[in-house]
């Protein structure tokens, strides 16, 4: 796979109006404060020679601290920013309210000189069709517009 190839699942599970669906949100002072269009799928690169779907799994445990499981359905490959995004829908009901996310250091503040270390994933959590449409980062939006229609719940256009 290419190194710019990501890999992620997109975890749904029965909500009381249809499916939900589990989104993360990213860590460090850059994306503190920011709700809309901030979210993504559980998701990074791709190593050389690596399985997409494993690449997915590995991610997924990586960023959230959750092992998964089950019937993963793959979802057309998604470009974005330069990246294709491949992507696996898997119906798995999680607690999310504590995550273990990686870490990564990056400059902060920008130009100090400073390293500083901030969790990869600060929270994730599930959300019906319409907030997650809102929240996902726009380009991942026909990955989830995929997945509902997929499940039989296609989103309302705009």
């Amino acid at each position: 796979m290419s190194r710019q190839t990501s890999a992620g699942i997109l975890v749904w599970r029965d909500g009381a109006v249809g499916p939900q669906f589990l989104l993360a949100h990213p860590g460090g002072p850059f994306w503190a404060g920011k709700d809309a269009q901030a979210w993504s799928i559980p998701k990074g690169l791709v190593e050389a020679g690596e399985d997409g779907l494993a690449a997915a799994l590995r991610e997924f445990a990586e960023e959230l601290g959750h092992s998964i499981a089950g019937a993963a359905t793959p979802l057309a490959p998604c470009r974005t920013s330069g990246k294709t995004i491949l992507a696996w829908l898997l119906k798995a009901d999680l607690d999310v309210s504590h995550i273990r996310s990686n870490q990564v250091q990056m400059e902060w503040p920008p130009r100090s000189g400073r390293i500083a270390v901030f969790p990869e994933i600060d929270r994730a959590a599930y959300f019906d069709a319409r907030d997650a449409l809102v929240r996902v980062h726009k380009g991942q939006r026909p990955i989830l517009v995929e997945a509902m229609t997929r499940l039989g719940a296609p989103p309302a256009v705009d």
